[in-house]
């Protein structure tokens, strides 16, 4: 089954789910074309003054840099790309990209803490690897209020597996916001 093209999937979670991994994926799947998004890299283009999106201070820097993705997630999306945006996309950036006023799924992907921690210790580099910095980032995910059922678990599951949970729940509808 391939993905929906025009179709905008925001791919979510803490960090260490598998949201790279998985959207990165998706995109290469064949079919209609797809493009993947990963929304560090428009936080990366900030060269000077950038705040670290996790900090109490970067609200209004996080809004700017998620009313950026949006806009270029719909470009893709209007042009006929299935769209797997990646990133730490919490609900309070839902509206910009409601806004778009097209087809949007959103699927926050979990693990246990001890899962996310030990992935993000494993990949080295600049990758963010701080545990407390994870940990506290897996929390903000722990409850997602009225976006609760957006939730899909992938503790211990293979890429393979996440992607077919993904790919179920996308032509299953059960993740879409409109």
């Amino acid at each position: 089954m391939d993905l929906p093209a025009g179709e905008i999937l925001i791919l979510s979670g803490h960090p260490g789910s598998g949201k790279t991994t998985s959207a990165e994926t998706l995109a290469h799947l064949p079919g209609v074309p797809k493009v993947h998004l990963h929304s560090d890299d428009f936080w990366g283009y900030i060269k000077t003054g950038k705040i670290d999106p996790w900090l109490p201070d970067s609200h209004a820097q996080n809004q700017m840099v998620m009313e950026i993705a949006a806009s270029v997630a719909g470009t893709y999306a209007r042009n006929g790309y299935f769209v797997a945006l990646d990133g730490v996309i919490r609900p309070w950036a839902l509206p910009a990209f409601a806004a778009l006023g097209l087809p949007l799924h959103y699927v926050v992907l979990r693990t246990s803490v001890e899962e996310a921690v030990a992935r993000c210790s494993a990949r080295g580099g600049d990758s963010l690897a701080d545990p407390d910095v994870v940990a506290g980032l897996h929390a903000e995910f722990a409850d997602l209020g009225a976006y609760e059922g957006h939730a899909l678990d992938v503790s211990g599951r293979t890429r393979e597996a996440a992607i077919a949970a993904i790919s179920a729940a996308l032509h299953g509808g059960r993740y879409r916001l409109n």
